[in-house]
C-alpha cells in the first residue's frame, strides 16, 4: 500500500521548506513590511535587518544539516552492511522519510536473511544429496564390478541371486554338502602334440565356451580350469532344482554338445575328441584358499577327490557318479550300478554308477 507523505517538521521536505523561510522569506518580508511601515529607516535597516538575515541563515543550515547528516548516517549505515562490517537492522531517529526509508531497508534485510538461511539449508540438503547420490553410484558401480566378475564364474540367474543375498553368498568360510563335476578330454597330450599352439587354443576356448554355459544353465559355478580339464560346483548357492540332479543333468548335456561338436569339426576335417565326466557329492570346504596375493574362491575335500578320481576312471562319452549324488538323484535319469571300485588314497571301495 502506498504511504502519503505530509510535509511538516518531521519531514525533509518540511525542513527544506522552513529553512528557505528563514534564510530568505521570512527577512525579506519583514524588510518590505518594515520599509512600507515607514518605521525603519536606512541605518536602522542595516542596524536590523543583517542580524535577522544572519540568525535566519543560521537557523536554516542547522536545519537542513540535521537533515543531510541523517542522510549521511542512513548511507553509512548501509554501506556497513552491504561490506558485510554490520549485521545488525539499522537504528536511526530522523526524518520521517529517513526512518521509514530505514524501516523498509530492515524488513528487506530481514526477509533476505530468511532467504539467505533457507538457501543455505537448501545448499546443505542438496550436499547431502549429492552425497548419497555419489555414494549410490559408487556402490552401483562396485555392485556392477562384482555382477562383471561374477559373471566369468556363475550363470547371471546366479549372480542375480548373489547380489541379493543379504548373507553375502559366497564371501564366507564353510563346510557345507555340494555335488563337483569334473570333465576333461581324453588323450588330450597326444592329440595337442599333433596340433599346433594356436590351434590347441582355438579348440579349448569354443570347448570351455559350450560346456561353461551349460553349467551356468544348469545353476552351477564354474570353479576353476586345470589345463584341458573342467571343475563345477553345485549346490553352493541357493538354486531350483537339487545339486545332485543338476550336475548330473549337466553331465548329459555337456556329452550331447560334445558330440555335436565333434560333427562339426568331422565336416571341417580337424582332430575329434571325447570327454569323460565324474560326479560326487558330499560335504566340502568352501573359502578363499591361498596367499594374500592370490586368492582362489574353491572347495576342497575327500568329496572333491573322489570325484577327481571317478572322472579319471571314465572313458570318452562316460558319466560316472559317485554313491551319494545316485542317491539324491529321484529318479529322473537312467543309471545302471557299477559296484564297488577302488581309487587312488581310499583304502575302501567307492560305489559308483554310470549315467546312460
Amino acid at each position: 500500500m502506498k504511504q502519503t507523505y505530509r510535509r511538516n517538521y518531521h519531514t525533509i521536505g518540511g525542513k527544506s521548506l522552513a529553512a528557505l523561510a528563514f534564510m530568505a522569506i521570512i527577512p525579506y518580508l519583514l524588510f518590505v513590511y518594515l520599509c512600507m511601515a515607514g518605521k525603519i529607516t536606512i541605518s536602522e535597516t542595516i542596524i536590523l535587518y543583517v542580524p535577522v538575515i544572519l540568525i535566519s541563515t543560521v537557523i536554516g543550515y542547522f536545519l537542513i544539516r540535521r537533515s543531510a547528516d541523517s542522510v549521511f548516517y542512513l548511507s553509512r549505515e548501509t554501506r556497513l552492511i552491504e561490506t558485510g562490517e554490520k549485521n545488525d537492522p539499522i537504528q536511526i531517529q530522523a526524518d520521517r522519510e529517513l526512518n521509514d526509508i530505514a524501516a523498509d531497508f530492515n524488513s528487506l534485510l530481514g526477509r533476505l536473511d530468511k532467504m539467505k538461511r533457507k538457501n543455505q539449508e537448501q545448499a546443505t540438503q542438496l550436499m547431502v544429496y549429492s552425497r548419497d547420490l555419489a555414494l549410490s553410484y559408487q556402490k552401483t558401480k562396485q555392485e556392477e564390478d562384482l555382477k562383471n566378475r561374477l559373471s566369468r564364474y556363475v550363470g547371471n540367474n546366479l549372480v542375480e541371486k548373489l547380489m541379493d543375498s543379504k548373507g553375502g553368498g559366497l564371501l564366507d568360510t564353510e563346510r557345507r554338502e555340494v555335488t563337483v563335476l569334473f570333465a576333461d578330454i581324453r588323450s588330450f597330450t597326444t592329440m595337442a602334440e599333433s596340433m599346433s599352439a594356436e590351434e590347441v587354443v582355438r579348440m579349448l576356448n569354443q570347448y570351455f565356451s559350450v560346456m561353461v554355459d551349460i553349467v551356468f544353465k544348469n545353476n552351477g559355478l564354474l570353479d576353476k580350469f586345470v589345463g584341458d580339464q573342467l571343475i563345477a560346483v553345485f549346490g553352493l548357492v541357493d538354486a531350483s532344482g537339487n545339486a545332485a540332479e543338476n550336475a548330473i543333468r549337466t553331465a548329459i548335456e555337456m556329452q550331447a554338445a560334445t558330440k555335436e561338436m565333434m560333427k562339426k569339426r568331422l565336416q571341417a576335417g580337424l582332430e575329434l575328441f571325447e570327454a569323460g565326466i565324474g560326479i560326487n557329492t558330499g560335504n566340502a570346504i568352501i573359502g578363499n584358499i591361498g596367499s594374500a596375493n592370490r586368492m582362489d574362491y574353491t572347495v576342497i575335500g575327500d568329496c572333491v577327490n573322489v570325484a577327481a578320481r571317478l572322472e579319471e576312471m571314465a572313458m570318452g562319452g562316460e558319466i560316472i557318479i559317485g554313491e551319494q549324488t545316485f542317491l539324491k538323484n529321484t529318479g529322473e535319469f537312467t543309471i545302471e550300478s557299477r559296484g564297488e571300485v577302488y581309487v587312488k588314497n581310499k583304502m575302501e571301495p567307492v560305489i559308483c554308477y554310470n549315467v546312460i
